[in-house]
């Protein structure tokens, strides 16, 4: 079980490395022999994670399989309830990557795939928000607007079981959710592909604000949306291996 731990370990600080979290944010792994149970650091700065702040939960309530586990995420319902809702998912990414925050907060502009390493922002069913809906465009992910569950005066944290059902539901089958006024949350078949998707929501968001800026987006269609998912994420070890690399270099570094 050691090698799954350190590939957990490893993702936190990839994204660490890679800008995606800061301080804040989190990443977690379905347990592989278990499938009601996933892994998720204690409370504690991404880029800080070791093996020895790896705990393991329930599935069905968020609650440590150990009574006297350390303090956990405030937000560890949002793994839970994904995880509960979606049995294809192994691994989810919260983070509030500030590339994305600007969709989480805009009412007009919307989240599209812009790149060829980015199909998966939207292969879905095309999204009736769009300008000029049609069976031929990529989709925008979902936003889970808080207001509607928790009301005007919440923190936006999803801090109960009932947030986080809200939010998976909400997410429906799409590979990620944006979250109104906090960030995103990212899912993958493998810890591999989550960690790819969150960096590359990231790498599409800034290059969407900048192509916005020039005017005219010309977007992915749904079909090269899919085909791009299909080709670029079956290679998702090609990128895991250079930015684990990196981000061990870094925390060997003096």
């Amino acid at each position: 079980m050691s090698y799954f731990i350190d590939d957990l370990v490893d993702a936190n600080h990839i994204l660490f490395h890679q800008g995606i979290v800061d301080a804040f944010g989190h990443v977690s792994v379905r347990s592989p022999s278990d499938p009601q149970r996933f892994y998720l650091s204690r409370n504690v700065a991404p880029g800080q994670v070791t093996a020895a702040d790896i705990i393991e939960y329930q599935v069905s309530d968020a609650e440590p399989v150990l009574a006297n586990a350390p303090r956990g995420y405030l937000e560890r319902w949002i793994h839970s309830e994904i995880y509960k809702l979606r049995p294809d998912v192994m691994s989810v990414v919260h983070s509030h990557s500030p590339g994305v925050l600007p969709f989480c907060i805009s009412g007009k502009a919307r989240l599209r795939p812009v790149c060829h390493m980015c199909g998966f922002l939207g292969d879905e069913a095309g999204d009736e928000l769009s300008d000029e809906p049609s069976a031929e465009q990529s989709s925008s992910p979902p936003i889970f607007e808080i207001r509607d569950h928790a009301g005007d005066a919440s923190d936006l944290l999803i801090r109960t079981r009932a947030l986080g059902a809200a939010l998976a539901h909400t997410m429906g089958n799409a590979k990620l959710v944006l979250m109104r006024g906090h960030g995103s949350t990212v899912v993958g078949e493998t810890l591999r592909v989550a960690v790819y998707r969150a960096v590359y929501t990231e790498v599409n968001a800034k290059l969407l604000l900048q192509a916005l800026a020039l005017g005219d987006v010309n977007y992915l269609t749904l079909g090269e949306a899919r085909a791009t998912r299909a080709t670029v994420e079956g290679q998702a070890q090609r990128p895991w291996d250079l930015w684990r690399m990196q981000a061990q270099a870094a925390r060997a570094a003096p």
